[in-house]
């Protein structure tokens, strides 16, 4: 949600920001900077946290007290100033509106490289926080406290009015849920098209298998994922994933839906130097084309706007996952060795997508009853059983493959996910072991 959070991915010197003269300059742009083909070599991770007090889960956050147990990694959203330090292993920490906690991987290798990273700096957080008080806790949604925005900037304050317009699910999604990140690059021309289908295909086995927020604040929702129920509550054009042909039709760019979908959607903020950055409704970026704002919008202004689009597969030069539920304390590795696995080569990735064509498009079943679900359970058990097979030919660790093995036999092959497990589902914070999940 930070635009600060996106992962520095390979790419060559940002040029200059030039003034847009038209909407088909600006689509042109959207494609060529959402969609980076090359070989696909790096993965990386971004993971959020509900932050809570140790022994004390009702209690809420105060951003001072978040920034001085950051130290010098604290972000600048908390501290201006603030040297932002790396994590020891090269991740960035970032602060989400009610003040959850996210790293961002520097982009990595192979699936071991980046377990050793983030395993690593997720150690580096916790001894961070663990002197405050603070602790990290392994779900999707905060089951305790009220939404509440932490924090002061006039991004988070646009954003807030503009979600107040549609409804309270928009303070919640921004101040209550946490998210496991999955980044992969885009691929050659002639794959890309089959990896952004396959992982919007995967999504609703995914998020179904993964969902871990059955609560928010304080209340069962009745939702396996209510953190996906509050994205899904929110603007359409923002939030809703994006239109895939199933049989892939011969010349169909993702890059160009997905720009068309860019100007079309409302403008959230416009940064200005002082003063607020609110907008008002409705008003899209093809609109500000057009005049319908202040000033002539640039190349940066176009770079900013996309970062305020949520959907649940975001392509910014590598493609980002962003429907899976954060973990119970240990499993973050599980849903990107998965997703690593399935995308690891193009028979496999056709394979699961011929997996998921009964549940494509069952996104909200899956945030409401997740496996329970029987045609996304049937469809979790052979996505699962595919990733296994793959995952030696990642060299993964032997004990990532195990545990993956672990959870397909006795969660996923049981109809289960993490939010029908009654202790975690409500679960305080925990510590993590020594600081690290294994």
């Amino acid at each position: 949600m930070t635009p600060e959070a996106t992962l520095p991915w390979a790419s060559p010197a940002v040029a200059p920001p030039t003034v847009l003269r038209s909407r088909t300059e600006a689509e042109v742009y959207v494609a060529s900077v959402c969609f980076k083909h090359g070989p696909p070599k790096l993965l990386g991770a971004e993971l959020e946290w509900v932050v809570q007090h140790s022994g004390n889960p009702h209690r809420p956050l105060q951003a001072r007290h978040l920034a001085d147990a950051l130290g010098a990694h604290v972000p600048s959203s908390l501290v201006p100033d603030s040297p932002q330090s790396l994590l020891p292993h090269g991740s960035t920490v970032t602060v989400e509106p009610g003040g959850q906690l996210e790293i961002s991987s520097p982009p990595c290798a192979s699936l071991t490289e980046l377990i050793a990273t983030v395993e690593g700096d997720t150690a580096a957080l916790t001894d961070l926080l663990d002197p405050a008080g603070l602790i990290l806790t392994g779900l999707g949604s905060d089951p305790h406290r009220p939404s509440r925005r932490l924090i002061d900037i006039p991004r988070y304050a646009a954003m807030e009015t503009a979600f107040d317009r549609i409804g309270p699910m928009g303070r919640a999604m921004m101040c209550s849920t946490a998210a496991v990140q999955v980044c992969l690059d885009a691929g050659t021309a002639t794959e890309v098209a089959l990896r952004w289908a396959a992982l919007h295909d995967l999504g609703p086995v995914l998020l179904a298998a993964f969902a871990n927020s059955p609560w928010l604040g304080g209340r069962r929702t009745g939702w396996v994922s209510s953190r996906m129920q509050a994205w899904f509550a929110l603007d359409p054009a923002r939030t809703q994933p994006s239109r895939v042909p199933w049989g892939l039709t011969v010349g169909w760019d993702p890059a160009v839906d997905w720009a068309r979908r860019a100007l079309d959607t409302a403008v959230l903020c416009q940064r200005r130097p002082w003063g607020s950055w609110h907008v008002p409704s409705g008003v899209t970026f093809a609109d500000w084309l057009s005049g319908a704002l202040p000033g002539r919008p640039s190349t940066a202004d176009l770079d900013y706007h996309l970062t305020t689009l949520f959907p649940p597969v975001r392509p910014q030069g590598h493609l980002e996952v962003r429907y899976l539920d954060t973990q119970p304390t240990g499993q973050w590795l599980v849903p990107v060795a998965v997703i690593a696995a399935l995308l690891s080569d193009p028979a496999v990735t056709a394979a699961a997508r011929d997996a998921c064509a009964p549940t494509v498009e069952r996104w909200l079943p899956a945030a409401r009853r997740g496996l329970r679900d029987d045609t996304l359970a049937a469809a979790a058990i052979a996505v699962f059983e595919l990733a296994c097979q793959a995952l030696p030919a990642l060299d993964a660790p032997a004990e990532v493959q195990l545990l993956v093995e672990e959870i397909t036999e006795h969660r996923v092959r049981r109809g289960r996910c993490p939010a029908d497990d009654p202790v975690s589902a409500m679960a305080g914070p925990t510590r993590l072991h020594g600081g690290h999940p294994l």
